[in-house]
Order: C-alpha cells, then sequence, then structure tokens
C-alpha cells in the first residue's frame, strides 16, 4: 500500500479509535450491540445522568458510529457502524466475557 493512503486509514482508524476510548462511549456501544436503547434505557443500564448519557451519543453520533430515530417523545439508539459493532464484539471477548 503507498504510504499517502496508508496514512489516510491511519488516520481514519485513529479517528475511530478516539472515538470508542471513552469508557462511558464504549459502554453504550456495549449495550447497543443488543439491540436499539433509548436514552431513558442507556441511563438505567449506565447509572448515569441524561445530560452525561446524552452528550456521549452526541458525540457517537457525530463521529457515525450510531445513528437515532424519534419515536414520539422517545430518541432510539443503535449501532449504524459495522466495524463498530465488530471491534465491541471483539472487545467483550477479550475483556468481558467470563470462563
Amino acid at each position: 500500500m503507498p504510504a499517502p493512503h496508508m496514512r489516510e486509514r491511519a488516520e481514519a482508524a485513529a479517528a475511530f479509535l478516539k472515538a470508542l476510548s471513552h469508557e462511558g462511549r464504549l459502554m453504550i456501544l456495549c449495550h447497543l450491540t443488543e439491540g436499539e436503547k433509548s436514552v431513558t434505557e442507556l441511563e438505567t443500564l449506565l447509572e448515569s445522568r441524561q445530560a452525561a448519557v446524552s452528550q456521549q451519543l452526541a458525540r457517537l453520533r457525530q463521529d457515525g458510529l450510531v445513528t437515532a430515530r424519534r419515536d414520539g417523545k422517545t430518541i432510539w439508539y443503535s449501532i449504524a457502524d459495522p466495524k463498530a459493532r465488530r471491534t465491541v464484539a471483539m472487545l467483550y471477548e477479550m475483556f468481558c466475557k467470563t470462563g
């Protein structure tokens, strides 16, 4: 692979990993691998304040890792990027799986 192209790919990978490198964002993605969740559900699962969860979801949306859909007053979030789903699954396997 030519160096300029490799540099571009490395920059993209670094940005992706930076988005995942926050504990709160990573935990949100872990919960979203189980399926779509509302902000309220994520607050409960993470034992965190709405403002903190919303801030991390905004960052994940900005980075294209999650998507949102509105159903009445509820906003539902899900993983949008297949790379994020695969990476979180691998991290779960490495760090969270018991046995």
